[in-house]
């Protein structure tokens, strides 16, 4: 435990220099142990297992177009994301884990205590066993404070889910080197630091229900953000919709839109192509499929290889902001991904990459992406730089935005867009695949700012 911010980073500067890291670009036809499957066209694992890379044709009523195609990943198992809580003089501490992932822009970020899909967990590739999973299979020790299936990135993932879980513990639990416990102020601040919290971290974190529906209720008095999500997040805050009435409008979203999928082989993309190993966009932009050779000797397996997707630029996701009746509202839209389970999820105003849009007519460019974009300095009230899921994403970097939206942002809902408060969007987090990740992510920020 540290009882100063200043400690965690010694500590894990400290573990940056304790291992070797390597991570070396590679060509996708020669990944050892990966190859084109000659029945589906998809590029697989020859276990069978952990995923694959296939192509898919897209059709919705619901995006800035009507259809596209693209290369997705598959990995139809599921994973564990779990944190292990445990008080230390009557205050929570979150143990969390420094854990090197090959598309880390930075080597190492925080991670949850635990974090393994099944094919590691089950020990396929037969390394070392997953440090404190039995927190968090059955028969398990603790107390349940969250447990839901959610979504992963719809852009890149094909109906990818993991299990989000938070297990209260009261026993003695030995702290294993590279792991570490900190408070819920200390995440706060370390949630302020451009790419130190990773992806998993923050989407757990999401479902932290805290005291009186907020993980920072005891600054609800003061005149900050932090006392206004505060404020936002009580049960008795003066929302602008009933529950009921969002239940509605996001049941009524998903029953008026359509999303269909047809898978292709990768070769056969439309709009795609082959260049130096990798599957790259005609115009260059969205992403690319790389691969990379990885050591890694803090892991359970120390060398693989393994295909990535590299996105082109930094993505922005941003919620817009209104306080109504004295609450902080977001505002929140239906959200129709490639990959997105039930046609339609709960996500942040605006989540794009602006470079992919750049000289695209207005008709043709995201809601409220120009308003975010153009905001003053007064009124962006949040911004940090996260990575995503490094993993799977290489160097995959967005930047995260709360900003008061002007006074033409109607406050009506629509098909595609509603205020809610703080509290309800996390009160949604507690269902699986109602809200997608880079709205959970953006509302963990928001719910443990110091």
């Amino acid at each position: 435990m540290f009882r100063r911010t200043s400690e965690f980073h010694a500590w894990f500067s400290a573990q940056e220099r304790a291992h070797d890291y390597r991570v070396t670009p590679a060509r996708l036809d020669r990944l050892d142990g990966w190859a084109l499957d000659p029945e589906t066209g998809s590029l697989r694992h020859r276990t069978g297992q952990f995923f694959s890379v296939g192509g898919l044709e897209v059709r919705t009523d619901n995006r800035e177009v009507a259809s596209w195609a693209q290369p997705i990943i598959d990995q139809p198992e599921w994973g564990i994301l779990g944190i292990v809580v445990k008080e230390f003089g009557e205050v929570p501490h979150f143990l969390l884990q420094a854990k090197m992932e090959p598309g880390n822009v930075n080597t190492l970020q925080l991670s949850p205590t635990v974090q393994a899909t099944r094919s590691n967990y089950t020990r396929v590739h037969r390394g070392n066993a997953v440090p404190y999973l039995e927190h968090f299979t059955a028969p398990r020790p603790g107390r349940i404070v969250f447990d839901a299936l959610q979504s992963e990135q719809g852009a890149w993932f094909l109906h990818k889910r993991n299990r989000n879980m938070i297990v209260e513990v009261t026993g003695d639990i030995e702290t294993l080197d590279g792991f570490c416990w900190l408070t819920q102020e200390q995440i706060g601040e370390l949630l302020l630091v451009d790419n130190l919290v990773n992806m998993d971290t923050r989407t757990v974190l999401a479902g932290y229900p805290g005291q009186a529906g907020d993980a920072r209720p005891r600054r609800d008095t003061e005149d900050t953000l932090s006392g206004a999500v505060a404020r936002s997040g009580r049960p008795d805050a003066c929302a602008l919709h009933t529950q009921a009435e969002l239940l509605s409008w996001f049941t009524g979203a998903k029953a008026d839109h359509h999303l269909t999928r047809t898978r292709v082989p990768l070769d056969s993309v439309k709009g795609w192509v082959r260049t130096e190993g990798g599957v790259s966009h005609e115009t260059g932009r969205w992403f690319s499929v790389m691969g990379v050779d990885v050591e890694a000797g803090s892991r359970e397996v120390t060398r693989w290889s393994q295909p990535m997707i590299r996105p082109s630029s930094r993505g922005i996701v941003a919620f817009l902001s209104r306080t109504l009746g004295g609450v902080l509202h977001l505002l929140v839209k239906a959200r129709t991904e490639a990959g997105t389970l039930d046609v339609v999820e709960m996500g942040p105003t605006v989540q794009c990459a602006p470079d992919n849009y750049q000289d695209l007519p207005p008709g043709c460019r995201p809601a409220f992406l120009d308003q975010v974009l153009s905001a003053p300095a007064e009124r962006v009230r949040f911004d940090v730089v996260h990575s995503e899921e490094g993993g799977r994403f290489y160097h995959a970097q967005n930047r995260y935005l709360l900003v008061e939206a002007d006074d033409d942002t109607p406050l009506g809902a629509d098909g595609n867009h509603i205020w809610m408060t703080v509290g309800q969007l996390a009160e949604m987090v507690r269902h699986g695949s109602h809200v997608n990740v880079e709205a959970r992510n953006l509302l963990a920020c928001l719910r443990f700012l110091p």
